[in-house]
């Protein structure tokens, strides 16, 4: 049997708070406002309200918040929930060596358990609930790092599962039996195909929930003393055999764990669409500052673009695709710069995706195939526009704006949660979203992280 599973689960139980240098608490307090803010913009989502509806019906216990509508459901329930609302705008963070969402699954499986332990009166400390967020981020991001095959599922459910299920074993006190017992039988539950992906169907964000609400089954059943598998990972049958093609290298996993925190290493996405879209964007900006040209001037745009880009984004552009879609399309996405002059919550509503002025621009649009033979690789892109004026114009981007090489500043990542809170579907007050970035900026001193699922429950001045 494979030692690796002891290494992980030693990781989980054996990482202390005083490990967090200063530069990673921050980044962990960066991701953790940023993904609050997409997670309450995400109530505004297509379906949300079916969602919620649905979910009730599944239960009634009262331990955990539906984010802005304040719905109390069972912590299962809310964390799908939740997990939905994050991921539905595709405006939530990501590791891009990992091609892994990480936020979305962990944080909305672990709001969900701190809040449930709120409401049995045994609290979880803010500075316990970061350490353990840092924890579960890691274990994500570095199942994804040490996959090197095309992505065959979708990762940020599938490895997003077990990154949420050790953040919560964590909490839960569970020794490295109890680990590998509650990964076991995460193992279990782990689903997420990328079909809804080429379909640009809702269930996308729904295999995160799915996963999210498998972590805290896994900690109850391991709590309660199930024995799961243990030889998950390389084993005849385990998930990197079976999820990610025998394409794996469980070295880039030791190599990090316990030196790095994969949190300080996750992107921003500064536009709501799919990470890989994003490239096209900050070329077209770059271009037209560059020039000081408008989209008028911009008669043909051609992207050199790596094999996972053009695999997953490469799509075609439709005359009505549905928002989903037109999130997972760099041809729609530069169209809709290019006619609306930004790409943000609006560029996705039916008016938009059915402008014809948007698709005009996307046909302006052709992607190649570079040699890059990372199948896991973002950047670099390179873009060549052709101009109106007979002038050619490259742009190469080593990385993609939102990168940890090419951040959001401070202000960016303000505005940008600001501005998510104000899409939710009852935004809430001014001086309700100052208290949530206090709250998150002080969270080591926060008695009970369950406050921050509170403070996201829209009220008025």
């Amino acid at each position: 049997m494979s030692a690796g599973i002891d290494r992980i689960a030693g990781h989980v139980t054996g990482a202390q708070f005083s490990d967090l240098g200063e530069a990673d608490l921050a980044k962990a307090k960066t991701f953790l406002l940023d993904s609050l803010g997409v997670g309450m913009a995400g109530s505004c989502g297509a379906s949300v309200p079916d969602l919620v509806r649905t979910v009730s019906g599944w239960g009634s216990a009262d331990e955990a918040t539906v984010w802005v509508t304040g719905e109390r459901l069972p912590a299962q329930s809310a964390a799908i929930v939740n997990a939905y609302q994050i991921h539905c705008l595709e405006y939530d963070c990501v590791h891009e060596g990992a091609v892994v969402h990480p936020m979305a699954t962990v944080l909305s499986a672990l709001m969900a358990y701190v809040e449930r332990r709120s409401a049995a009166l045994r609290p979880v400390t803010g500075r316990d609930f970061l350490l353990a967020l840092a924890i579960g981020v890691d274990i994500a991001t570095l199942f994804g790092v040490a996959s090197k095959g095309p992505v065959r599922f979708f990762r940020p459910a599938t490895a997003g599962g077990f990154g949420a299920t050790a953040a919560i074993a964590r909490l839960e006190g569970l020794d490295t039996e109890g680990v590998k017992n509650a990964l076991g039988v995460m193992y279990g539950q782990t689903s997420g195909t990328l079909q809804p992906h080429t379909e640009g169907s809702p269930v996308l964000g729904l295999q995160i929930g799915f996963n999210a609400r498998g972590a805290l089954s896994a900690v109850d059943l391991a709590a309660s003393g199930l024995v799961g598998p243990h030889d998950i990972l390389d084993g005849p049958y385990g998930y990197f055999r079976m999820f990610e093609g025998d394409q794996f290298d469980l070295d880039e996993i030791w190599s990090r764990m316990g030196r790095e925190w994969q949190i300080s290493h996750l992107a921003h996405k500064p536009f709501p669409s799919g990470r890989l879209t994003h490239g096209v964007v900050h070329a077209l900006q770059q271009v037209t500052r560059e020039l000081g040209i408008g989209a008028e001037q911009i008669e043909t745009i051609t992207g050199h673009v790596p094999p996972l880009v053009y695999r997953l984004v490469g799509r075609p552009d439709t005359p009505a695709p549905s928002a989903n879609y037109a999130k997972l399309c760099l041809a729609y996405v530069a169209g809709a710069y290019l006619a609306r002059g930004q790409v943000d919550v609006a560029e996705f509503r039916p008016d938009a995706l059915s402008d014809p002025l948007v698709h005009a621009q996307a046909a302006k649009v052709t992607l190649q195939l570079d040699d890059n033979p990372n199948e896991n690789a973002l950047d670099p892109q390179r873009f060549l526009f052709g101009l109106a004026d007979g002038r050619q114009h490259e742009v190469t981007l080593p990385h993609v704006l939102g990168h940890p090489k090419a951040p959001l500043s401070d202000a960016q990542n303000i505005a940008k949660f600001r501005r998510c809170i104000g899409y939710a579907a009852h935004p809430p007050a001014k001086t309700q979203g100052e208290a949530l970035e206090d709250a998150v900026a002080g969270i080591e001193d926060l008695p009970d992280a369950a406050r921050l699922a509170q403070l996201t429950v829209a009220t008025k001045d």
